[in-house]
């Protein structure tokens, strides 16, 4: 397994990518983050440089990937009903794919992706079947490795999206214990859980592409950082 010690983001700013970042920082491992951001961010960590780029432009980063072993990405949109289908592929899909793609030929080694728990790039559900079509699209750049977060209900602090949010965000947790055996995959996930989970990820072993999904997600973030 290559040892990690440098990490590039993408989508370092969002509800799952700050709380990724955070426990980052805080892993001795971890030498160096490279956020990739749309506009500049005070008060960084010492270990992270945040340039400002067009992340719809691989030719404006392309050269800040260089020497990363691993990247995480959790860029996308934040309410996908919200937009138009054309503007949701543009960012959700095109924009993580030729992310992906650049990591791929600046030499990283191994890729996360925050996708979507159900996710099928042939389901009728437009937004699983993008979901699906991009993790297999991933999937098939030859990573040493790949490693897909499948998530459900993404549990946040606060409610960042008005009301129809705030029942899920109050109704999903009850859900909980009827969810068991082959249907644990659907419970909620706290954000900070998650966002530990896709960190300490880059620090086990596997080889290949790997869907993961709550069960592991919770078994993760339970990992002493050494």
């Amino acid at each position: 397994m290559t040892k990690t010690e440098r990490v590039v983001r993408l989508g370092a700013t969002g509800a799952v990518g700050a709380e990724v970042l955070k426990t980052l920082c805080d892993d001795p491992r971890i030498t160096a983050v490279t956020a990739l951001v749309r506009r500049d961010i005070a008060h960084m960590h010492r270990k992270v440089s945040a340039p400002v780029v067009d992340v719809l432009s691989p030719a404006s980063y392309a050269s800040h990937l260089t020497g990363h072993q691993a990247a995480i990405c959790t860029f996308g949109v934040g309410q996908p009903s919200k937009v138009s289908q054309e503007e949701y592929l543009r960012i959700d899909k095109d924009a993580v794919t030729a992310f992906a793609q650049a990591c791929r030929d600046a030499g990283v080694r191994h890729f996360e992706l925050l996708g979507s728990v159900a996710a099928n790039p042939r389901s009728r559900s437009f937004y699983l079947q993008s979901k699906g079509a991009l993790r297999e699209a991933i999937a098939g750049m030859g990573f040493d490795r790949f490693s897909c977060f499948q998530p459900s209900m993404l549990l946040t602090p606060q409610n960042r999206y008005g009301f129809s949010q705030g029942v899920m965000l109050a109704f999903w947790p009850l859900l909980t214990p009827v969810l068991a055996g082959g249907l644990k995959k659907y419970r909620g996930i706290p954000v900070e859980t998650l966002g530990r989970a896709m960190a300490k990820n880059l620090h086990t072993s596997g080889t290949g592409a790997e869907i993961l999904h709550w069960p592991q997600f919770i078994s993760l973030s339970r990992e002493r950082i050494a």
